[in-house]
């Protein structure tokens, strides 16, 4: 072992660089191993060897040390342009900014920042004359915060850590007590703690590697909680802790045995129930216990494969969205409260196969649904009285949703609204009046809408099917086919990328890039047949569709042939690789962050975490026929020796989701057989997981750097 680790440090040895000479990439030696499936067939992997569960193998920490340095070497001369870039973003941020705040039991409850620091302040304000949303922002604008009441400053929470989040919190019922969920590592495993609001009184109770999911029973005592398995990290067991005990001895709830589902807990809309959900890629299952007294929980409707719903409980009566019966793009059905059988659901709102049912709220007089037609979001309103109404938008292109309605007694609903153009906004909706108000635009300063121009075109792929495609770019842009695009999509698990504002792109646009959503199947944005139609051994359409948006653009004089970059991250990540593989020529420059790229190595093992959870989406290896399909667009199988986009790829040595090693791999066997001259980049944030690092600002510096290497790449002159 000692003379490989001396052989790899001098392949990995970094010239000193002169003023004529590059840097020279990292190399990394060659381990075969063979990796078998079950039914026989054998793969030879000659990176295997870089997966380290423990992240401390010397070699393999070298490596990728080795390749930040090269990153490091190779974006020297773009220090100056990425230092730029990330002052104009972080410019578009106003630092003091807090969010728009809603009501729950008498509080006012809303998040903070204050300048130069990084996390938020988590804070609440009692109810009473004259306080209301608008209100408090004006004090928190004005620097008032003599009625707040901290809940958790995430600043002196994080202070001295390289990473922190708090996934959750949760007040007890009673107003007096606070559970929250701490990550100080960003691998997804959190440690809930528990504090007095009144005292501000810390408890020793410490209960770690739990999901981020928190919930109280009725007595403001008792904390339901979902245990993770510590190596694969699912959501294995829920468990309640009652204050003051040994968390040794806390009960177990509820046990989950297929490791094929995911779970989560929650309190129902009236508050009656505590519910435990689980849910794979393809079926549901809930069990309801009064909060009163969660001492034995029922199933609602027992799991069936194919069948998936999830219930909210309001009005005397469960509610239920479905894909019950053929109702592929899902409907809405009741049930009695102590109902235990689909025998059971009475069809309310109707499935339809031209509107995707997407999300609802319950309100004392009406209940709103977010739902999707023609790619587009709208918000319909069903009254008691049987009428319906939609909430009207005024762009072609847009994303539209419920926002927090934290409380079913009110005729006012909140939702959301933005586009490529148009920064998040929050409006209320009088139900019986119709006034309308907004509540909070986000600020942006420095940006003027009416200098950006938005539409939404169409893209005939190579099936014949439509592909919705959202663009957005400067006033005065001219479609000659001269122009440098930028493309994003992502594309699987049903996942919709909505068009959105988004602050940092702005610095593209303003340099005279177009930047475009494609709307890819896989997503949801037309639909469940859409995801159908992206999955399993439909899959090659996601990345036909994104190579099929990129080429008609470029026909349609979006962008010239050679002035197109492409972005995504995790399964967008695999997006990019099997692009990369397939259409290497239509891309100048790729951006693959935390991507999933050696899918059938890692689908073939079941102790990686989330693994099981993934067969329903790629399907199982073990089974010859996913095997083969699989295989065929792996992008770490599939790399050739031909000439490859610019890349930069980034990874996290935590992430939970995307093992570090796969982009690790991914790029060393790049290294190995791409016969271009293009760079490519790997950068990995040693103290970061799947999100990139924690903290409002640092990661914009990585945002900045990969925009620097593309704008470079496609010959953007620097000056907005």
């Amino acid at each position: 072992m000692k003379s490989s680790l001396l052989l790899l440090a001098t392949l990995m040895t970094l010239p000193t660089p002169h003023a004529d000479a590059a840097p020279t990439p990292p190399d990394v030696e060659r381990r075969p191993h063979v990796v078998e499936a079950p039914f026989g067939a054998k793969r030879t992997d000659d990176y295997y060897w870089l997966r380290d569960d423990d992240r401390k193998d010397e070699a393999m920490v070298a490596y990728l040390q080795a390749e930040n340095a090269y990153a490091d070497a190779q974006m020297a001369r773009l220090k100056p342009l990425q230092d730029r870039l990330y002052e104009e973003i972080v410019g578009r941020i106003k630092q003091d900014d807090s969010s728009v705040p809603f009501r729950d039991h008498g509080w006012w409850y809303y998040s903070r920042y204050e300048a130069g620091k990084d996390y938020p302040v988590y804070a609440r304000r009692k109810d009473g004359p004259g306080v209301d949303a608008i209100a408090i922002q004006a004090a928190n604008e004005a620097g008032d915060f003599a009625a707040e009441q901290v809940l958790l400053d995430v600043n002196v929470l994080a202070a001295g850590k390289d990473y922190f989040s708090v996934g959750e919190y949760e007040v007890s019922p009673d107003n007096t007590l606070l559970a929250w969920a701490g990550d100080d590592v960003g691998r997804r495993q959190y440690t809930i703690r528990f504090r007095n609001l009144a005292t501000g009184e810390v408890y020793p109770d410490t209960i770690p590697g739990v999901s981020p999911n928190v919930v109280w029973a009725d007595d403001n005592r008792t904390l339901f909680y979902v245990e993770n398995d510590p190596e694969t990290l699912l959501t294995v067991r829920v468990k309640k802790h009652v204050l003051g005990t040994p968390v040794e001895q806390d009960v177990l709830v509820y046990e989950e045995e297929d490791d094929s589902f995911y779970m989560g807990i929650g309190r129902t809309r009236d508050e009656k129930f505590i519910t435990i959900g689980v849910e794979s890629t393809v079926s549901s299952e809930l069990r309801y216990a009064p909060a009163s007294d969660p001492r034995e929980f029922t199933v609602l409707a027992p799991r069936q494969r194919d069948v998936e719903y999830d219930a909210d409980h309001h009005g005397g009566r469960w509610v239920i969205r479905t894909n019950a019966d053929g109702a592929t793009n899902f409907k809405l059905v009741t049930a009695p409260s102590d109902a235990t059988s689909r025998r059971q659901w009475q069809d309310w709102l109707p499935h339809d196969p031209e509107v995707f049912l997407e999300e609802y709220e319950l309100f004392d007089g009406f209940t709103a649904v977010g739902e999707r037609s023609g790619g587009l979001e709208r918000v319909r309103i069903l009254r008691a009285d049987g009428s319906q109404q939609y909430v009207s938008a005024d762009e072609p292109a847009y994303s539209m949703g419920l926002s927090v309605n934290a409380e079913p007694h009110t005729q006012w609903l909140r939702y959301g609204y933005t586009s490529l153009t148009t920064p998040a906004t929050t409006y209320e909706l009088n139900v019986l009046t119709g006034e309308r108000r907004q509540l909070k635009q986000q600020p942006v300063p420095g940006y003027n809408p009416s200098q950006y121009v938005t539409e939404r075109v169409w893209v005939e792929a190579r099936d014949g099917v439509r592909i919705p495609v959202s663009l957005v770019y400067r006033k005065g842009f001219t479609k000659d086919g001269t122009a440098a695009l930028f493309q994003y999509a992502y594309g699987s698990y049903g996942i919709s990328m909505d068009p959105g504002f988004n602050g940092p792109v702005v610095s593209l646009l303003d340099r005279g890039v177009v930047y475009a959503i494609a709307h890819i199947r896989g997503g949801q944005e037309m639909g469940r047949k859409w995801y159908e139609d992206g999955k399993l051994l439909k899959k090659q359409n996601t990345f036909n569709d994104f190579v099929d948006v990129t080429r008609a653009l470029v026909a349609q004089g979006y962008a010239a042939p050679g002035r197109v970059a492409a972005m995504g991250g995790s399964a967008g990540g695999l997006l990019m690789g099997a692009v990369a593989n397939q259409a290497p020529q239509d891309y100048k420059v790729m951006v693959a962050q935390v991507p999933f790229v050696d899918v059938v190595t890692t689908m073939l093992d079941p102790s990686i975490p989330l693994t099981t959870n993934e067969y329903d989406e790629w399907g199982n290896p073990e089974q010859q026929e996913y095997y083969e399909y699989m295989l065929k667009y792996s992008p770490y199988d599939n790399v050739a020796a031909q000439a490859y986009p610019a890349m930069f790829v980034g990874t996290g040595l935590w992430d939970s989701q995307v093992q570090y090693w796969e982009p690790a791999k991914w790029v060393a066997k790049l290294r190995d057989l791409d016969t271009g001259s293009a760079p490519i980049l790997f950068r990995t944030n040693m103290d970061a997981g799947h999100g990139g690092k924690s903290g409002r600002f640092r990661r914009f510096r990585e945002q900045a750097e990969y925009y620097a290497f593309v704008l470079d790449q496609l010959g953007v002159a620097d000056a907005p």
